[in-house]
């Protein structure tokens, strides 16, 4: 009866916030759901049996992956899943009384959200994408997150870890788990790795292989890997991976939704084709014309996202703009700055913005990049020169610059 009502209050806020031109209310009608019900996601699970459940986590890559997941589970039913990424409780209760009857789900989570949600939602499968140090003043030391992500999964043997081995925190969450599809998937930050995890002895690397010098902990085989263009995977498979999206790490995370998909009954070259169509995640990766400029949208939130979405930066671009903000929702501390390398642009005009503008400009200097300062994203943009500018933004200047580009459209 608590339940039912916590729906029909999460309808009413959600009917209210439309009406009142707040956005959808999805959020505001999860957390009046979950005041009302605590218990709420429990039930929700419960509420179809025969539903199965992929929960998505990780440091970075987790709405794109979990975008993929859904298309390559298309082929087996209806997905309930976040088209927003709201990886919390309430974001979470929200997505599931969409479709409160698919049988299937994809669900992103946030990495300290894991242990609950998965005890809330007994899912099939896990995809563990990475593990890095995130927002210190939020999230708290990495090994302490893999610690308990290790314990919660050990509540779960029946679920299908989908683990990428070639990162170290990742491979010993999974490590001691019965039922366990190894994807090498990629790791390009190992600086939260350098010691092992279980042991505290040095981390030894020799090429792509890993090992433990203290313990009996070594990377395990793969059993999906990207080869170039083509994804290989068990018994000789290689398939074509064509992607819609840039960047290796999304080839990653592209060989994790798949292998997820298949361990829940799906057709590989169908998922692998289905993960390639999908081309933006609540508005990253999209172009915007602002004035004379082709605008590329680009989102990093840590150390280990920031170095991966610098990769991505064409170097034909005439601009880059950085826009980096400082709020709660980003980690008030910008120390981070400090941990990536902002050293290999030549020949691009670089534009430090954002309310942080000037810290950012400090760490430019520092990396001798010639760069100008204006706090203004869209104003940054249109001091670039015509052509195509790259927009390099953490979360909520992210979030900003998308308001201010759909009010100005």
């Amino acid at each position: 009866m608590r339940g039912r009502l916590a729906l029909r209050a999460a309808a009413a806020a959600s009917w209210a916030s439309q009406k009142a031109g707040r956005g959808k209310g999805s959020m505001i009608g999860g957390l009046i759901a979950l005041q009302i019900a605590p218990d709420l996601m429990r039930q929700l699970g419960q509420e179809c049996p025969g539903r199965r459940t992929v929960l998505i986590t990780g440091t970075n890559g987790k709405s794109t992956t979990t975008r993929m997941t859904t298309a390559a589970l298309g082929e087996l039913g209806r997905v309930v899943t976040q088209a927003d990424g709201a990886n919390m409780d309430a974001g979470i209760v929200a997505a599931l009384t969409v479709d409160r009857t698919a049988p299937l789900a994809a669900i992103e989570v946030d990495e300290l959200h894991l242990p609950h949600v998965a005890d809330a939602l007994d899912p099939a499968a896990v995809v563990l994408l990475n593990l890095s140090r995130d927002q210190l003043d939020r999230v708290g030391e990495i090994n302490m997150i893999e610690r308990k992500l290790r314990e919660g999964m050990a509540r779960h043997p029946g679920a299908v870890l989908i683990a990428n081995c070639d990162d170290v925190l990742i491979t010993s969450i999974a490590y001691d788990h019965p039922n366990v599809v190894w994807v090498s998937a990629g790791s390009g930050w190992a600086a939260d790795a350098t010691s092992c995890p279980r042991s505290g002895e040095p981390i030894v690397w020799e090429g792509k292989h890993w090992r433990s010098t203290g313990a009996d902990f070594a990377r395990p085989e793969p059993q999906w890997w990207v080869d170039g263009e083509y994804l290989c995977g068990p018994d000789g498979l290689k398939l074509p991976l064509h992607l819609a999206l840039p960047g290796r790490a999304n080839r990653g995370n592209a060989a994790q939704a798949v292998a997820a998909a298949v361990a829940l009954g799906a057709k590989a070259d169908t998922a692998a084709a289905a993960a390639g169509t999908v081309r933006e995640i609540a508005g990253r990766y999209r172009t915007v014309q602002v004035g004379q400029h082709s605008a590329r949208l680009l989102l990093a939130k840590n150390p280990a996202g920031w170095q991966e979405a610098l990769s991505m930066i064409d170097p034909a671009a005439t601009g880059l703009v950085i826009s980096v903000n400082g709020q709660v929702p980003d980690g008030e501390d910008l120390s981070w700055l400090w941990d990536v390398r902002f050293e290999h642009f030549e020949g691009t005009a670089v534009v430090a913005a954002g309310e942080r503008a000037t810290d950012l400009a400090v760490r430019l200097t520092y990396a001798g990049v010639e760069h100008t300062t204006v706090p203004d994203t869209l104003q940054a943009i249109e001091s670039c020169p015509p052509g195509q500018v790259e927009v390099l933004a953490n979360y909520t200047a992210f979030r900003d610059v998308n308001r201010d580009l759909d009010a100005r459209a």
